[in-house]
């Protein structure tokens, strides 16, 4: 068996307007870097559309469809302060939660070792019926409900370490003992959430805030003495990755300071993690980076080490 890389030309298309974070160029820069040599034994597939039924599952149905129908002919159309549609978002935006699905499909059938999803827009910002952080769906959510659909599971982890606290996915989750969603994240930052007393209605809400400036150091203390123990206690049946690499010291958007090796340590003790405690099925779907060069980087070391772990 051999890593999935599911990525797809439509998730490129997606424009949030001049001089936004979540440019284009961010997908362009991950395609690139891994059509290196070292990277030719990826198996690749397309991201192909997901349901809007399950879309509507996941989120309010209306939302999903005002969602849809503010999607532009022509130009840029806000949804919130900094969340901004064109007119290939709704296309992305459905490749994106689909592109996690046929993921899940993949190694929850055995065929792939686990997988990596490069795709736009985000998701894990978006809420129940409320886009925001320059999310539409959230893909690992939708994720989680298609796993849980379609194969029969019952608990499903997400751990998510972007910079920024995954409000969206929380929201989500916060009201079902069965999904258990873990962030480690700068604190305070954007959104705002990602306290320590939100627990979720049975505990399945783990928080794990980081003062600006932190590092490899702080990193490791919160995954050794929270983050791995939490989610080994939770037993999830498959491990879901919230891959967001803002928290590179050279992203402009906040203000930690990891580098490209802390997410490969990340990265290896949640794959041992799963090789524990659900037969090693992990699925990591992009999130945030928005310095370029890091992104790639940290992108190619992170899928390096699913390759090899």
């Amino acid at each position: 068996m051999a890593t999935l890389f599911v990525t797809h030309h439509s998730c490129i298309d997606h424009d949030p307007g001049p001089g936004h974070p979540e440019q284009r160029d961010r997908l362009r820069v991950i395609q690139r870097v891994l059509e290196a040599e070292e990277f030719m034994f990826l198996h690749r597939e397309e991201a192909p559309k997901a349901d809007l039924d399950l879309i509507k599952k996941v989120h309010d149905p209306a939302y999903v469809d005002r969602v849809m129908a503010a999607i532009p002919q022509s130009g840029y159309e806000s949804l919130d302060g900094d969340t901004y549609v064109s007119p290939a978002s709704g296309e992305a935006a459905l490749r994106a939660a689909g592109g996690v699905c046929v993921a899940i499909d993949a190694v929850m059938a055995g065929h792939e070792r686990n997988a990596f999803v490069g795709v736009r827009p985000p998701g894990h910002h978006a809420e129940y019926d409320r886009a925001m952080g320059f999310c539409l769906f959230n893909n690992v959510a939708v994720g989680a409900r298609h796993a849980r659909d379609a194969y029969g599971i019952k608990r499903v982890a997400v751990m998510d370490f972007d910079v920024h606290h995954g409000n969206g996915t929380q929201d989500l989750f916060y009201n079902d003992p069965d999904l258990f969603y873990c962030s480690t994240h700068q604190w305070p930052l954007y959104p705002g959430t990602g306290a320590p007393d939100e627990r979720g209605c049975a505990n399945n809400i783990l928080n794990v805030g980081l003062t600006s400036g932190a590092g490899t150091a702080e990193m490791k203390e919160a995954f050794e003495q929270t983050v791995l123990p939490g989610i080994a206690a939770f037993k999830p049946e498959l491990l879901i990755i919230s891959a967001g690499f803002d928290a590179h010291r050279n992203d402009p958007l906040a203000g930690l300071s990891f580098i490209e090796s802390d997410f490969v340590w990340m990265t290896e003790q949640l794959l041992a993690l799963a090789g524990e405690v659900c037969d090693n099925r992990v699925v990591s779907v992009l999130e945030g980076g928005y310095d370029l060069p890091s992104l790639a980087i940290c992108v190619a070391a992170h899928v390096r080490t699913l390759m090899t772990s």
